[in-house]
């Protein structure tokens, strides 16, 4: 498998529906400050009344090895295209009238670099203590005995949870999903 951060393979495997996301339908979202990368922290609750929020288990950083099983994990590979996807559809998101935000466990320091490296213009969220997905009990993995988060997207107006995307596979699944059900919840109708 190749270390390119880019691309997905095609040979991946294949998470399935187990389930974890199911009770996320209807819920509230916390009002949890959370530390972003555009400086400062911010609250899903309070932030903007539209908000595609996609999580993710963790970005590459080039020159540095994935953790070992890691494209043997189903669902975890793919983070890097994912967010390069939503970047490129960021317009055409914000055209509904949605905020896009991205979040991940990973420290704001790590995340920085890659919104830097990756031209990202849009928050991307801490949950490094897992604080948020504990509150929503978001579905997770373990891997090498470092926890992460599964890949899930959701679409939350007015501080709840209107519609979820899970599991998303291959990565980039969201772009197509949002094209047909975010314009239900647009802001601007």
């Amino acid at each position: 498998m190749s270390n390119d951060f880019l691309s997905a393979s095609e040979d991946l495997p294949m998470p399935i529906d187990d389930g974890a996301a199911n009770h996320l339908l209807g819920m509230a979202i916390p009002d949890m400050p959370l530390p972003s990368t555009k400086g400062g922290s911010l609250s899903l609750a309070t932030h903007a009344d539209l908000i595609v929020l996609f999580i993710y288990p963790m970005t590459g950083v080039p020159g540095t090895d994935l953790p070992p099983g890691w494209d043997d994990m189903p669902g975890a590979r793919g983070c890097t295209p994912q967010t390069c996807a939503l970047r490129d559809a960021h317009g055409d998101i914000s055209s509904y009238g949605a905020e896009l935000i991205g979040m991940s466990c990973q420290t704001t320091d790590y995340q920085s670099e890659m919104t830097n490296r990756l031209g990202v213009d849009f928050p991307i969220l801490s949950d490094a203590d897992f604080a948020f997905a504990e509150a929503l009990n978001l579905p997770d993995f373990t891997l090498n005995d470092v926890r992460y988060l599964k890949r899930i997207t959701m679409i939350i107006k007015n501080a709840v949870i209107k519609a979820v995307h899970y599991p998303v596979f291959p990565s980039t699944a969201d772009i197509e999903w949002l094209k047909t059900t975010l314009p239900e919840f647009s802001a601007n109708r």
